[in-house]
């Protein structure tokens, strides 16, 4: 999910992101960041930063994909966020000046520009607006957690998958007309991850997309995956 957020309910009071851009409206914020920024290149599967390594800088992704998630003591790997193009990551840790809380990793070739804690103070001193725009990221990103949270205590594996089907696919629908046309997620996640996302397993999120299919919600093929009808999968997220 990139960039700035915009909290929309998603049934029964759960919040669910919408992703712009982190600079989406500011544009010259955007030019005075990436002036500060330094621009890296990362290969797919590189670790971009280390849970409890020091946190002396924030990143903007411009493009790619990185997975933010911590390895428990049975090595399983929850992702607590996936992080997306226009995206800022990093910001809480910069912010406190503490030491990182989960691992960064690239699932695509990224680039990312790395702007150092210095640097991220005087922008907040002289930019209202990116200050702003940083307290309304984190806020947004403390709800989110807050409504996995609850999906976790009160929600079955189905009704926290098709939570994640819907939000895959959020930023690409349109119109409420388009919620009912077939959309293909455009994210490839390997069903170990959907399992990471959703507090699940493996076996259990095979069993449930097979389930999804068969009730004509989804259509599998390989890796892709296609909602035939997003506004009756959300329904089913709303239970």
């Amino acid at each position: 999910m990139a960039g700035s957020t915009a909290n929309t309910p998603v049934g029964n009071g759960h919040w669910h992101m919408e992703i712009k851009d982190f600079f989406h409206g500011i544009p010259e914020v955007r030019e005075r960041f990436l002036e500060l920024a330094t621009r890296k290149v990362y290969p797919k599967n590189e670790i971009i930063f280390f849970e409890d390594d020091v946190s002396p800088s924030c990143f903007y992704l411009e493009k790619g994909i990185v997975k933010i998630f911590k390895i428990s003591l049975s090595g399983k790997e929850p992702i607590f966020f996936m992080r997306h193009q226009g995206e800022m990551f990093g910001l809480a840790e910069v912010t406190e000046n503490k030491r990182r809380k989960c691992n960064a990793q690239t699932l695509t070739d990224c680039v990312l520009h790395v702007l150092p804690k210095e640097k991220f103070e005087e922008l907040v001193a002289t930019s209202p607006a990116f200050a702003l725009m940083v307290i309304n990221i984190l806020g947004a990103r403390v709800r989110y957690l807050g409504d996995q949270i609850e999906s976790l205590m009160v929600c079955d594996v189905s009704v926290r998958l098709a939570k994640l089907l819907v939000y895959l696919v959020f930023n690409q629908l349109g119109d409420p007309e388009s919620w009912e046309q077939a959309v293909e997620i455009e994210k490839k996640l390997t069903q170990e991850q959907m399992a990471a996302m959703t507090g699940s397993c493996q076996q259990t999120i095979s069993e449930t997309l097979k389930a999804f299919q068969a009730e004509g919600l989804i259509e599998v093929n390989r890796r892709r995956i296609t909602l035939l009808n997003p506004l009756a999968l959300l329904s089913k997220a709303q239970k």
